[in-house]
């Protein structure tokens, strides 16, 4: 899963992190392949001019130098249009966003695009030699440099994917958190700025605490609240909700001891468990009526 993108740029200071993962080529092209061929059939790419692109772009420049600009000719190749009324944001929400859309199957994500899911979860530099390759042994932080060549593919990625919104969209935040809405984040920072409002016709905030807590934002309190502003400056239609139910029996079904995992019941009294309420709300849900 992507990590959320924090860049904090610290001057003259370059900190070695992890190498780029091992086999990174194999895994980048067969998880094209997979996408091609499995997750999305219908869909038309070329798996190695996307690799080659790729690779003149990381290769060719020293770690700390591999801007959003460098990448242009292979989303060039990986071009893709995502379906609207479907698009899925999120921030410091990762683990349960996943487990949201994988359950309703009614989302779309940054790492449902193709470039999304070959990168995902994997790193890379080059060499401070040029023409040498990868660097398998160490590449700086992403806090380390603004041209981080990680953070500048998912930075474009953001981009697209955010420019490309349309129809009604979800964001999905942190309740148990300060600054859920976080101007660092890649949401505030990178993909807000590139919504538009003549494309997208509705924007639906989801704020969702921990069951346990600490209940700190939420709707009507905290960072939420300059995230609205800023959608009402923009002329967004928007709606917020801190009490979304499927969004608590998923977080119930992990933990059903929490005082807050009430049972259901039904005319007859006949109590269900959390994984019956998911089936049932997921069932009945507008998304799945004819």
């Amino acid at each position: 899963m992507i990590a959320e993108l924090i860049v904090l740029f610290l001057i003259g200071q370059v900190n070695s992190g992890p190498g780029t993962t091992p086999y990174l080529k194999q895994i980048v092209i067969g998880r094209c392949y997979n996408y091609i061929t499995l997750v999305n059939p219908s869909s038309r790419y070329n798996c190695e001019e996307i690799w080659h692109e790729f690779e003149e772009a990381v290769v060719q420049r020293t770690p700390c130098s591999v801007g959003v600009k460098d990448y242009q000719r292979m989303f060039q190749a990986a071009t893709q249009t995502p379906p609207c009324d479907k698009m899925l944001f999120w921030s410091k929400t990762q683990g349960l966003m996943h487990t949201y859309s994988a359950i309703t199957g009614s989302f779309w994500t940054l790492e449902d695009t193709l470039v999304g899911f070959m990168f995902n979860d994997l790193n890379w530099c080059g060499q401070q030699e040029r023409d040498r390759g990868f660097d398998f042994q160490s590449c700086p932080e992403w806090s380390s440099c603004v041209t981080h060549p990680v953070y500048s593919l998912w930075k474009r990625a953001s981009q697209n994917f955010a420019a490309a919104a349309c129809g009604n969209i979800t964001v999905l935040l942190n309740g148990s958190i300060e600054n859920a809405f976080s101007r660092e984040s890649m949401f505030a920072s990178v993909e807000l700025g590139n919504l538009n409002p003549r494309t997208v016709s509705h924007i639906h905030i989801k704020v969702i605490p921990n069951l346990e807590g600490p209940f700190i934002e939420s709707c009507s309190k905290g960072s939420i609240l300059e995230l609205i502003n800023i959608l009402q400056l923009r002329g967004f239609h928007w709606s917020c909700t801190d009490s979304d139910e499927i969004l608590m029996i998923l977080q119930c079904t992990k933990n059903p001891g929490q005082p807050t995992c009430q049972a259901c019941s039904n005319s007859i009294s006949h109590t269900c468990s959390a994984e019956e309420q998911l089936q049932h709300l997921i069932l009945f849900h507008p998304w799945n009526m004819p």
